[in-house]
């Protein structure tokens, strides 16, 4: 039995997924990996459930109808990963844009006492590859509008590779947290923040995507530009 849970979401990404388990599940301590999927119509679940053969007792699948957002996926991921006793949650991409080896440097940072592990593009510079200028200087300047705005010491608040110690998810009360898109990571790290965890940066290399599609639009970047306004004017009449 693990006590490390590695939640992905996701949606038609057949050219990675199998790569992805199978890299996740060779690591050493072991980790557990549960896939959300959204019903892709590209056949991601089938491949998922035909590699639960081969680990049926470390690969899991949650099934959805329709694309219900990242942070649905991700919150139905942490209910469950509370429901199976897990210490150390993980959230990470499946298109290999996080490193699966860097869960380990997660994971002990997690494990030498931070509540909240985040893996930081731009902890110490900035360290994005294959992505064009123009969306490295959005992410970055994005977070940065969010440490001005949210008053949180967060390098990369818009970071999606994270490790959560489980007293943290059992603290928040999941029905309060708003947003469904790339604005949801910033209120969960908010949310950590204002409890009072000990949140920690740690170093990554964040390689852009070579296989599959990319699920970014303006629709999300308009969600996270007014949201972090929006979350901000709640935290002064919400009790932590």
């Amino acid at each position: 039995m693990s006590d490390s849970l590695v939640i992905i979401p996701t949606y038609n990404e057949k050219e990675n997924i199998e790569k992805m388990i199978r890299k996740v599940l060779s690591l050493e301590p072991a980790f557990h990996l549960l896939l959300v999927d959204d019903g892709s119509p590209d056949g991601t679940g089938t491949i998922i459930k035909s590699l639960q053969k081969e680990f049926p007792n470390q690969l899991f699948l949650i099934e959805r109808s329709g694309k219900l957002g990242l942070g649905t996926a991700y919150i139905t991921g942490f209910k469950w990963a509370l429901d199976h006793h897990y210490h150390f949650i993980f959230e990470m991409d499946a298109d290999f844009s996080h490193n699966p080896d860097d869960l380990i440097k997660l994971r002990n940072s997690c494990a030498n006492g931070a509540d909240l592990a985040i893996g930081s593009r731009y902890k110490s510079g900035i360290n994005v590859v294959n992505w064009p200028m123009s969306r490295v200087l959005l992410s970055f300047y994005a977070s940065k509008y969010v440490q001005f705005i949210t008053g949180m010491p967060i390098n990369d608040a818009t970071a999606g590779f994270k490790c959560y110690r489980r007293a943290v998810l059992q603290s928040i009360d999941f029905n309060k947290i708003k947003f469904v898109g790339y604005a949801f990571q910033i209120e969960m790290k908010f949310t950590t923040w204002k409890k009072g965890f000990q949140i920690i940066e740690v170093p990554i290399i964040f390689t852009d995507r070579s296989e599959g599609t990319s699920k970014m639009s303006k629709g999300i970047v308009k969600e996270a530009i007014l949201g972090v306004i929006q979350m901000k004017l709640r935290s002064y009449f919400q009790k932590s």
